[in-house]
Order: C-alpha cells, then structure tokens, then sequence
C-alpha cells in the first residue's frame, strides 16, 4: 500500500538537495501522514490522512 493520503491525496515528494556548490543530489520529502479511523463508506477503517486535513476538519475521527 502506498503512503498517500485518502483525502487529498498528498504523497511523497521528489527533487534535488543543493549545496552551497549548485551539486545536485536526488532526495524525497515525505508528506505528514498519521494512520487514523475514519469512516469509509459507513464503516470505520484505516487509512493515512495528512496532518493538513485532519487540522482542517475535512475528516472525521472515529
């Protein structure tokens, strides 16, 4: 299972760490994802939400 957000649909993020030299070096940033409960189709299940959208109230814990 990959680790996005059910919401919003956040997920990792790609590109280059700069040195003060302009090297380039592949890195990632991970989006704030917590594993919460939350209603599904009428059921309480598992997913990842982002930090942004549980602070938001766009979901509802369970």
């Amino acid at each position: 299972m990959a680790r996005v957000c059910a919401i919003t649909g956040r997920k990792t993020r790609s590109g280059n760490s700069r040195s003060h030299a302009m090297n380039a070096n592949k890195r990632t940033w991970g989006a704030n994802l917590q594993k919460v409960r939350i209603l599904v189709n009428g059921k309480p299940k598992k997913v990842y939400v982002s930090a942004r959208a549980l602070k938001s109230g766009k979901v509802q814990r369970v």
